[in-house]
């Protein structure tokens, strides 16, 4: 039985539709969430379509700005990078890495394939709004759907708001309506497993960029293993304020900034064990919702009367405290332990940030920059968010005039010195420092300083 011509045509009109089709991808964007696990935006792309394909850009405009060639948050990226790669070939997928400002990636990766969606956990950080807009907009113009989903958060943005249907300011009661709500779904993880058939199945294999293709080199810091210790996290509230205790936090910063650890996961954990450890959680967020609310915070105090505080902002008084010289032990051990470490124990970061702002009267700004600078686990709502609660200047911020006094709070925290021997040996003997400044001096200082700015802004 002989075909007609126009039933050839028909048919191989139908195959190129199919081919077409079937060569269509949906790409799943990683960013700030570099896990396969209880991942949000993978599981409704990998529930709701086909031919899923995995995606990372190394953004120049973000590495472009980092001052220190052997950054070693790029060398964590790089290496949670590799896991994942890894993981994802288990799968039968392949991690496509792309190097460049993320618009210009976007513009090529949709010239070279049929794109058909893209799907993407939320950045709430002022540059990456800005971003996130600017390529969805890109996205959809070329008739490409763009999803995106909360991921970073137990709850965001707008979710949690007072009665009158105002973002929150103070905590505690933001952490009381989160408590009352927080139910068994918020903290169900997104399982991804019935669909790890939906992944693409690229032909080739894609290599890693090196770090030194990325104009980098390895750090010699070593980041902190991704542990979930319910041991640790049980008796969390007896040791977090003990920085000589090397377990008595989890260390689990970078591993939260960086998303290979899921904060439902974290929330479930401190549910079953341990509620100072679930309110350190919320009060991630909270810093969170403070920024995508009032992303002035980035520049400006959260209070705006603080902008008027005449700053002394000595450089050579800011060099020694950078250096870890200030002849005040815990501060100068917390200094020593950020530079050698790339990590701070949280009660350290207090005095610190206490001591420059207060002690010094150096503006916030110039010590959060250096965090920003220094700490692996840099994040820019709770580096902004407690620098300026230690300033007094931000938000549920302890009021001005309490100034913590660096020589008692060693006392109660580091009572055997313990800590403050292993980073300043010199302590106790004819080599140590002395003191920057009086304590009561530079406290009566701040308090003047503080209070003409203030007193000016209420008249």
């Amino acid at each position: 039985m002989f075909r007609s011509p126009l039933n050839l045509d028909l048919v191989l009109i139908a195959l190129n539709n199919y081919h077409r089709v079937m060569s269509e991808i949906t790409v799943f964007w990683f960013r700030r969430d570099l896990r396969l696990e209880d991942n949000a935006g993978l599981f409704h792309a990998l529930s709701e379509q086909r031919a899923v394909q995995p995606l990372f850009i190394f953004d120049t405009d973000i590495l472009g700005r980092l001052e220190d060639r052997d950054d070693a948050r790029v060398s964590f990226l790089h290496d949670s990078l590799g896991f994942l790669r890894e993981a994802l070939r288990e799968e039968g997928a392949e991690l496509w890495t792309r190097r460049g400002p993320p618009l210009d990636v976007w513009k090529k990766l949709v010239r070279e394939h049929r794109v058909r969606a893209v799907y993407f956990n939320h950045d709430d950080e002022p540059a990456a709004r800005r971003r996130d807009e600017e390529v969805s907009g890109f996205l959809r113009g070329q008739g490409i759907e763009v999803k995106s989903s909360k991921d970073q958060s137990l709850f965001e943005r707008d979710e949690v708001l007072t009665e009158a249907g105002r973002p929150y300011t103070v905590f505690t009661p933001y952490k009381n309506k989160v408590l009352k709500r927080l139910s068994e779904q918020d903290l169900k993880p997104f399982s991804w497993g019935r669909h790890r058939g939906h992944f693409h199945r690229p032909k080739s294999r894609e290599e890693l960029p090196s770090l030194g293709e990325l104009g980098f080199t390895r750090s010699l810091l070593k980041a902190p293993p991704r542990r979930l210790s319910k041991a640790l996290i049980r008796d969390y509230d007896k040791t977090r304020d003990f920085p000589a205790l090397e377990n008595g936090t989890t260390h689990l910063g970078p591993h939260l900034r960086f998303g290979t650890v899921s904060v439902r996961a974290l929330a479930r954990l401190g549910r079953e064990l341990n509620a100072t450890w679930l309110s350190e959680l919320i009060w991630r967020d909270f810093f969170k919702q403070i920024l995508w609310h009032h992303p002035r915070v980035v520049e400006r105090s959260f209070r705006p009367e603080y902008d008027d505080i005449a700053w002394r902002n000595s450089r050579r008084d800011f060099e020694r405290w950078a250096e870890g010289k200030t002849g005040y032990p815990l501060v100068d051990a917390g200094m020593r332990e950020l530079n050698a470490t790339g990590f701070m124990h949280n009660r350290a970061r207090m005095v610190t940030a206490s001591f420059l702002c207060k002690h010094l009267l150096i503006h916030w700004r110039e010590g959060e920059a250096y965090f920003a600078r220094r700490l692996l686990d840099y994040d820019l709502s709770a580096n902004n968010g407690n620098w300026q609660w230690a300033a007094g200047s931000g938000c549920d911020a302890a009021p001005y005039f309490r100034i913590f006094n660096p020589l008692t709070q060693a006392k109660k925290f580091d009572p055997d010195g313990e800590y403050i021997r292993r980073w300043v040996p010199e302590w106790g003997s004819a080599g140590a420092l002395k003191p920057l400044v009086n304590h009561d001096e530079a406290r009566g200082r701040a308090l003047r300083a503080y209070a003409a700015a203030l007193k000016g802004a209420a008249v």
